[in-house]
């Protein structure tokens, strides 16, 4: 697998793309199961990575890290598609819903790099922590103004249809 390309740092008053794409890979082999295309686990691997990217665009970084501030996913919803192959080109779109003092909603959308059909999508909630209190924490000052331009800038995007939909078996009258 190649590293992740580095990611600008979102500066005060630049302007947020209204498509914030930060992370793009390829399918490493490693990720493709028995069936012959991503496991479901690689998925949220690849998601991850998008989220690290997003985290480092805004100032989230080993430094921050080191300090005992970090951001934990509590909640996960995946979204399966299509399927994707070894050595196939993926692109990360970020979307950030919300935000409060300890709190981060958002929503990745994973497309085909080569031909832009959606592959995957995932909304996630997260939650700003202190490591070493091992509890909730407001989120940095710096980190906060960054994250609530890109919500401005998002705002007036539409809501994916995915957003807070329940699972659940629909039963037919």
């Amino acid at each position: 697998m190649t590293a992740p390309e580095r990611v600008p740092r979102w500066v005060p008053g630049a302007a947020v793309p209204a498509s914030l794409e930060l992370y793009v890979c390829q399918v490493d082999p490693a990720w493709i199961d028995y069936n012959g295309h991503m496991t479901e686990s690689a998925y949220l691997y690849a998601f991850g990575e998008a989220s690290d990217a997003l985290f480092r665009y805004v100032g989230i970084d080993e430094a921050y890290r080191a300090a005992g501030r970090s951001f934990y996913t509590v909640e996960t919803h995946l979204n399966y598609y299509r399927e994707a192959a070894a050595g196939e080109p993926l692109r990360f779109a970020s979307l950030l819903l919300d935000l409060d003092e300890k709190r981060l909603h958002l929503f990745h959308t994973m497309t085909h790099g080569g031909e832009g059909r959606v592959l995957c999508t995932t909304e996630q909630l997260l939650v700003h922590v202190d490591m070493a209190a091992a509890r909730a924490a407001s989120i940095t000052p710096a980190v906060r103004a960054a994250l609530a331009a890109i919500v401005a800038a998002h705002a007036a995007r539409p809501r994916p249809a995915e957003v807070g939909r329940p699972i659940a078996i629909r039963r037919k009258p």
